[in-house]
Parts: C-alpha cells; structure tokens; sequence
C-alpha cells in the first residue's frame, strides 16, 4: 500500500495518493479579481477568468467559431473531419469521441446473467440487480446523516444531501451560474449557445433547435412517424411513442425517492 507521509492514510494505487497529497500542499490562494471566487490551481484561475471576459482563444481553422475550452475546440472539428479515431477491438464501428466507444463497449462484455431470485427479472450489472432487489426487501441501505430519509440508490441520496448543504457542483463555464444537477447545467447552456433562429412557415412560432421546428410542422400536417410495432397506433413524437410502448411491456423505469414505488411515466412521478 501507499501511505502518505503527512498523516494516516494509506491508498491501494499510487495515483491516488499523488491526488491526495494535492489536498496537504495545494491551498486556495489564486483569488478572481473580477468576485471572490479562489482557485486551488493556476488553469482554473485562467479559465475562470474567461467567464468574465469571453475570452475565446481556441480558434477553429474552419470556420469562425472559437472556444474557451481546447477540449470544446477538439469536438467542434470533429464536426468538419468526421474523423472518427476511436476504432471498437471488436467489431468494425467506430466513434469520434471515446465516451460512445466506452458506451459502445458495454454491448460487447455485459450480459444480461443476474437474475433475481424473487422474479423472473435479469440485470447487466450487479449493481442494478441489487437495486432491483430492493423493492422486494424494503431496504434502503443509503442513509442520509442529515435527518431520518433513506434511499435505494446512492445517487439519489447524493441529490437529496444537496437540499441540506445547498452544494451546487455543475459550474457553467460561460458565466458564474451553479446548478446541483448537471441535466440543470446542460439547460442553461442553451441560454448561451443556441438562439431562436428557426421560424414555422405556418405560424409565427421560432424555435433553437431545427428538430424542434420539425416536431412543431407535424402540429400543422398531422404527419405520425413514429409507428409501434406492436400495434397500429403512430404518434408525432419518439417520446410519445415509447410512453405507448409501455402499456405494451408494462415496463416502469421511474422510481420514487421517496418510496419504492415505479412509474411507467415521468409526469406521474412529478405529480406525487
């Protein structure tokens, strides 16, 4: 084992006693002159640093766009190349961003091979066979240490101990905004990147994004793609149609954190 050498931990990977060892010599001491905000490193400083003054300093050969981040930049020209560097061992597809061959992997080693011994239910992961299980027992395992809730899930506890200390992790990189959930963060950086330019040719209606202009046109031609293939109902919209779907499986995918019991869908959840 690795220990450190400034107090009693000890850690089963090097790595992860170089990261702790930042905490003992690392202090906040790179203050924002624009708020009050302090930085452990000099790269958050400077990065920070652009929320106020929009500095964009990574360019785009192609086109005009630039971008605070290098990492924004490398996944924009992506969109120019199409290269696609990430090749699956194996099978032939391959990605342009290493998270979709990782998801991609997934498909290849995990199996559906636990099932649950009070149903007829199999699970991929142990994890969610575990998960699963709990709304056999009633156990909620998670227990929060700021008053008497418990959870089935982690995260879930994780979500609720941020109604207790406000923690707001999700930091926009274009303004000083903060969110608790990141789903939240991804909905504010519309407000900075996408503007209502796409305008209905039948109404005055505009929309950010071109697929939500063509979801809006199917109001005005009653057009269904969206087919079952269970039965002969279609519906305008993907969501629409795999809510149906449902009634089909009787599959109920959305769980409340404040009991066991599953939904087939979200707005029930949100109505209890």
């Amino acid at each position: 084992p690795y220990q450190c050498n400034q107090c009693d931990n000890t850690f089963s990977l090097n790595c992860n006693l170089i990261q702790h060892l930042r905490t003992h010599t690392w202090k906040k001491s790179k203050q924002c002159n624009q708020c009050d905000k302090t930085f452990s490193l000099n790269g958050y400083l400077i990065r920070h640093l652009r929320t106020h003054t929009g500095k964009k300093p990574y360019q785009c050969n192609q086109c005009d766009k630039a971008f605070s981040k290098n990492n924004h930049l490398i996944r924009h020209q992506m969109t120019h190349t199409e290269e696609k560097p990430y090749q699956c061992n194996q099978c032939d597809n391959i990605f342009s961003l290493n998270c979709n061959l990782i998801q991609h992997l997934r498909t290849h080693t995990w199996k559906k091979s636990k099932q649950c011994n009070q149903c007829d239910k199999t699970f991929s992961l142990n994890g969610n066979l575990i998960r699963h299980l709990g709304t056999h027992t009633g156990k909620k395992p998670y227990q929060c240490n700021q008053c008497d809730k418990a959870f089935l899930q982690n995260s879930v506890l994780i979500t609720h101990i941020r109604t207790h200390i406000g923690e707001k992790p999700y930091q926009c990189n274009q303004c000083d905004n903060t969110f608790s959930l990141n789903c939240n963060l991804i909905q504010h950086l519309r407000t900075h990147t996408w503007m209502k330019s796409k305008q209905c040719n039948q109404c005055d209606k505009t929309f950010s994004l071109n697929g939500y202009l063509i979801r809006h046109l199917r109001t005005h031609t009653g057009e269904k793609p969206y087919q079952c293939n269970q039965c002969d109902k279609a519906f305008s919209k993907n969501n629409h149609l795999i809510r149906h779907q449902m009634t089909h499986t009787e599959e109920k995918p959305y769980q409340c954190n404040k009991c066991d019991k599953f939904f087939s869908e979200m707005i029930v959840l949100k109505d209890i």
